[in-house]
């Protein structure tokens, strides 16, 4: 976040009404002191971006729009922007775009449908911006192994990756119990300091350890953020030990 500034939020959805009311919400919330800037099209928007005189902080977008999905659009933006925190705010299914977003490099998600959507959006927002919540562009580069767990913190369903990450099949970790992927003393860190700051609305990236299907443990980069229906989105890549020779 820019010290004693104004926050320049730039926001992308087709639908002129949800716009303005996007905007009335972020910018007369006094914890968010910002300003924001609408289009409805990525087109305007990508204009607006190589404005010289323009100079954002933050893009929040809808993932379905004629011209092109939002997915689209932030691969766009990363071609110029690599580290701009951009959000999807979008009525789009989680499930089925995850993957595809976390290896775009998105640095959050929030679904539309949920009662307390602006509350959840403000926050969001302020944690992409701040320091110490702003996404990691060189990790999100290999977060590409991808989970998602349900209110009884069993997966719901995971990709090949993560799978192979642990030594399962998918459909073995399919309903397993998320601390059967970690050790003991991972387990107690993750309830203690991960899910209270995903459970707030927050999203939480660092290292964990995970455990595999023969007992051996490895370091992985992770992203823990919270998705519609009491959901986590988990993101993951293992973190190579450094080079003996080195």
């Amino acid at each position: 976040m820019r010290p004693d500034a104004t926050l320049s939020i730039l926001h992308v959805d087709d639908d002129d009404a949800l716009g303005d009311l996007v905007q009335a919400y972020l910018e007369r919330d006094d914890a968010l002191d910002c300003t924001v800037t609408t289009t409805t099209t990525p087109a305007d928007a990508l204009d607006r971006l190589r404005d010289a005189d323009t100079d954002f902080d933050c893009i929040v977008s809808d993932y379905r729009m004629p011209e092109t999905n939002g997915i689209e659009f932030l691969r766009a933006v990363r071609e110029t922007h690599p580290e701009l925190p951009f959000l999807l705010f979008s009525g789009e299914e989680t499930g089925d775009v995850a993957a595809e977003m976390i290896r775009a490099g998105v640095t959050d998600y929030l679904h539309k449908s949920s009662p307390s959507q602006y509350t959840t959006l403000v926050r969001r927002v302020e944690h992409a911006v701040d320091s110490d919540g702003q996404f990691d562009s060189e990790a999100a580069t290999e977060l590409d192994a991808v989970g998602v767990v349900g209110p009884d913190e069993r997966f719901d369903r995971v990709d090949t990756g993560y799978a192979d990450l642990y030594d399962y099949d998918a459909d073995e970790v399919t309903g397993k119990h998320w601390t059967e992927l970690h050790p003991d003393d991972e387990v107690e860190h993750i309830r203690t300091h991960v899910l209270p700051v995903v459970q707030e609305g927050g999203k939480w990236t660092g290292r964990s350890t995970g455990l595999r299907a023969d007992g051996s443990t490895f370091t992985e980069s992770k992203m823990v953020t919270t998705l519609d229906d009491d959901h986590l989105l988990i993101a993951v890549s293992e973190v190579s030990p450094p080079d003996a020779d080195e």
